[in-house]
């Protein structure tokens, strides 16, 4: 049933906003894994748009698995000094640079994918969120470093606008401390 549903859920978004964004070529998982900075945001989702003036960077790790899928961790540091923790595993797809997951966390199913990486600078990441039949995307800059550079920036801008994120809900993050290793 749950294959079913995600299998769905990738129809639905081939159909609609990923119509016309595909993943990277030559996608290479191994060369993708370990830990990146999520240095920009955008989204036109509710949750997004109430809580973009108050984000910072936050890290984000991700491991490959035995059987080819990708284990993902995002860690960031709130105000207050606690962490916000998400963990996930996401299932490649028949397209390499794709994946499928349930987040427990916002308890939504979404499919990601990598569309443009260069793997020891940064990479650009488009997420269609599905919750209740609603569909939202997600657009997010990982880099290497804390920064990300002024050419990477307008390419998330435009990967924004594309995947239908209006202009003012795509935001480059502040830089922030990290959350304590654990």
């Amino acid at each position: 049933m749950r294959n079913t549903l995600m299998m769905l859920v990738a129809l639905m978004c081939a159909l609609t906003v990923c119509a016309d964004i595909t993943p990277a070529a030559d996608f290479d998982l191994q060369k993708m894994s370990g830990k990146w900075y999520t240095v920009a945001l955008a989204s036109n989702a509710q949750w997004f748009v109430n809580n973009k003036a108050v984000m910072k960077t936050g890290t984000a790790v991700i491991v490959l698995t035995e059987g080819g899928d990708m284990d993902l961790t995002f860690a960031s540091l709130k105000d207050d000094g606690s962490c916000f923790r998400a963990t996930h595993t996401a299932q490649k797809t028949e397209t390499p640079g794709r994946f499928t997951f349930h987040s427990q966390v916002w308890n939504n199913d979404n499919v990601m994918t990598i569309v443009e990486v260069v793997y020891d600078d940064y990479a650009l990441v488009l997420t269609i969120k599905t919750k209740e039949e609603v569909s939202e995307a997600s657009v997010a800059v990982y880099s290497r470093t804390p920064e990300s550079s002024e050419v990477v920036q307008q390419k998330f801008t435009q990967l924004a606008l594309e995947a239908g994120v209006l202009p003012d809900n795509a935001v480059i993050l502040p830089q922030n401390a990290e959350c304590p290793a654990v």
